[in-house]
């Protein structure tokens, strides 16, 4: 098809999917995430145990991810294996790191590792965690040793994943470890977060002045669910506001906005403590006004109907499938940070057991990070989440994110159309009319009728 449609990315652009050191490696039981399972708050009743069994056999999904011309892989560290009680580190967890990187780097897969995705040793914990603004510290001693140890295998580091999301489902809604619920808490959380990622952007850059060093947020819209009732628009305007974009906000000036700069300190030396921009976006959510829910800023969220829609979550609904939010949070991040920072898609990813609306999906939202770069905005890879199905947090086996499947009993591993098609697209560096017609011939108007629109808009 010499004539075929096709919408290029541009060279260099990293191709990639993201994990978690919890939810891939197995056998982690000396953090808070173990606890929580112990006492019976994962919902599907299952434990985590061995995972994908990544601590014993990541090779051979990296072998999978090489398959798919996969160039980056995100994965992290977990801390507790690392320091596994206070001022003790342990050698062997720092060589199986070091194991996996080398792999990796020799499959021409650029690692990009994130030091603190969701997970703490429980003596940090019993210390009082980030709840405590003297215990940054002791996190940024584990950044020193990690970097210290690895940068020879990695110079693309997260120091921190979502944590807006860390403090809203720990502190506020209690669907995550330690569980407490009290809004002031939940910002003092956040507020500790952040200085901690400044913090460890400094720390990093003394060690490794060239390194790509960013954090990444959960970016989740909330749209008014009558546009014309002004109380939806209130409340979905201020979950908008304290939600996404008051973490960035801190980063970008140094001050939380309004009201929250009357209650939290400065975020310190913050302008200018990041190298990108992380984005993980998801879904979508509609918000009516509910003075029932204070703890959610009086509005009630839920999906809008007779959408195409996730799996559901057995704690949430895994939500609407709506690509025009990548666009809209890629267009809210770059004009709220000025442009002044490549973004990275961190995580993008549908629940999806049957994979009847992945590809769809994937290919929907690519199209719209597509067209941000035609329109300017500096995005320079996209890691889908994740590789494999994975132990999902308080989900546990029942919520099925992977390209790739996973038996969780016998290890078996079962790659799913989308797979291919992953694969396809990271070959082409392109979605090409030729992969929509094969995978999601539904969304060929779509992709394509979008791209001359695009074309059209930037001509005129």
């Amino acid at each position: 098809m010499g004539n075929s449609q096709r919408l290029p990315f541009p060279d260099g652009f990293l191709w990639g999917t993201a994990s978690s050191s919890y939810q891939c490696e197995g056998g982690n039981i000396n953090n808070q995430w173990y606890r929580w399972e112990e006492q019976g708050r994962i919902l599907s009743g299952e434990h985590c145990g061995d995972a994908a069994n990544w601590w014993e056999a990541a090779e051979h999904d990296f072998e999978l991810a090489e398959q798919m011309e996969n160039n980056a892989l995100r994965l992290s560290i977990e801390w507790s294996r690392v320091e596994p009680s206070e001022g003790r580190w342990d050698r062997a967890a720092i060589d199986r790191y070091r194991a996996m990187l080398q792999d990796l780097r020799q499959r021409n897969i650029t690692p990009a590792v994130t030091l603190h995705h969701f997970t703490e040793p429980l003596w940090f914990v019993e210390r009082g965690g980030f709840a405590r603004r003297e215990n940054i510290r002791l996190f940024l001693r584990y950044v020193h040793h990690v970097v210290d140890a690895l940068q020879d295998l990695c110079s693309f580091w997260i120091t921190i994943n979502e944590p807006n999301v860390y403090a809203v489902e720990g502190y506020l809604l209690k669907n995550f470890p330690p569980g407490e619920g009290s809004i002031l808490r939940t910002f003092q959380v956040l507020h500790h977060l952040m200085q901690a990622h400044v913090d460890a952007f400094y720390v990093i850059r003394r060690l490794q002045p060239q390194a790509m060093i960013g954090y990444c947020l959960h970016y989740r819209l909330f749209d008014p669910a009558d546009a014309r009732w002004p109380l939806d628009r209130a409340v979905a305007g201020a979950q908008d506001t304290f939600f996404n974009w008051a973490a960035l906000r801190a980063a970008e000036t140094g001050f939380f906005p309004f009201p929250l700069k009357l209650l939290l300190e400065p975020v310190y030396k913050a302008p200018g403590a990041r190298d990108y921009h992380g984005i993980n976006y998801y879904t979508r959510e509609l918000v009516r006004f509910d003075p029932t829910v204070p703890f959610e800023l009086f509005g009630r969220r839920f999906v809008k109907p007779d959408t195409l829609r996730n799996d559901k979550g057995l704690d949430q609904d895994f939500g609407e499938i709506y690509p025009e939010g990548m666009y809209r949070v890629l267009q809210g991040v770059y004009r709220r940070t000025r442009g002044n920072k490549p973004l990275y898609i961190t995580e993008n990813g549908f629940c999806d057991a049957l994979d009847d609306r992945r590809p769809r999906a994937i290919l929907e939202h690519l199209a719209m990070v597509w067209r941000a770069i035609q329109e300017g905005i500096p995005v320079r890879g996209y890691f889908y989440w994740s590789l494999t199905d994975n132990f999902e947090w308080n989900n546990g086996w029942y919520a099925r994110f992977g390209l790739i499947d996973v038996d969780p009993k016998t290890q078996v591993r079962t790659p799913r159309p989308s797979a291919s098609m992953f694969g396809e697209i990271c070959r082409a560096n392109a979605i090409t009319e030729e992969i929509v017609a094969r995978y999601a011939p539904e969304a060929l108007e779509t992709i394509f009728g979008r791209q001359k629109e695009t074309q059209s808009e930037l001509a005129v």
